[in-house]
């Protein structure tokens, strides 16, 4: 498979994070990522009675998980009497926004285009939106611990070894399912053409390859 020689943003521009810094290098904050994203506006005593956690263990994953743009909150709107409950929701960049991720793909796409201009490279095989998606995207994987290798030929991101499925092995399908929808929101909020796909399967759970697609390739 012919790799890009230049992955965008893969050196040089990183978000200067390590890995145990993310949101999701957290367990517990990966499984209620992963409840929000299976069904939006869930309340603190469901996310409590899904994972066991205390109340104010959960309440703090989701404030961390909001100050990272993954999770959104919203009052809900009652007609009848009683205290309003908080819902919360994954962010997907399409009905539940993130201004804080809006904000990291905007920063991403500026150091791209800085980074495109200041080091020579052979002519981008992408337009403009959809390589400001892979700026976006490819910072998201590097503040989470991950190497993405972008293929921009075969719309390919190569996460191989993916460290999180090695020591996470017996919670492999879940993990895939939240990283494959943050990779979904990040491209989304940046706004192109792009969408994930799918992931490649393999026998080896330390690899990992995602398929994007490109809105022309859609039938």
């Amino acid at each position: 498979m012919a790799r890009n020689a230049n992955p965008v943003n893969n050196s040089g521009m990183t978000t200067g994070r390590p890995a145990g810094y993310s949101a999701i290098s957290n367990y517990s904050r990966v499984e209620i990522l992963h409840l929000v994203q299976d069904r939006p506006e869930r309340t603190i005593a469901e996310l409590v009675s899904s994972t066991k956690l205390h109340p104010n263990t959960v309440r703090e994953h989701l404030q961390r998980l909001i100050d990272d743009g993954y999770v959104v909150s919203a009052t809900e709107h009652r007609t009848t009497r009683g205290r309003p409950r908080v819902l919360y929701s994954a962010t997907d960049g399409v009905n539940a926004c993130s201004t804080v991720q809006h904000r990291k793909v905007k920063d991403a796409a500026a150091r791209g285009d800085l980074l495109r201009r200041i080091i020579p490279r052979e002519a981008p095989k992408l337009d403009t939106a959809a390589l400001h998606q892979i700026d976006a995207l490819v910072e998201d994987l590097e503040s989470a611990g991950f190497e993405p290798i972008v293929d921009e030929r075969d719309l390919t991101v190569e996460l191989t070894p993916c460290q999180q499925a090695s020591a996470q092995a017996s919670h492999r399908k879940v993990l895939c399912s939240v990283h494959l929808g943050i990779m979904q929101s990040v491209l989304s909020s940046a706004e192109g053409p792009l969408s994930v796909d799918g992931m490649r399967s393999s026998c080896d759970p330390r690899e990992c390859i995602v398929q994007l697609l490109h809105a022309s390739q859609r039938p």
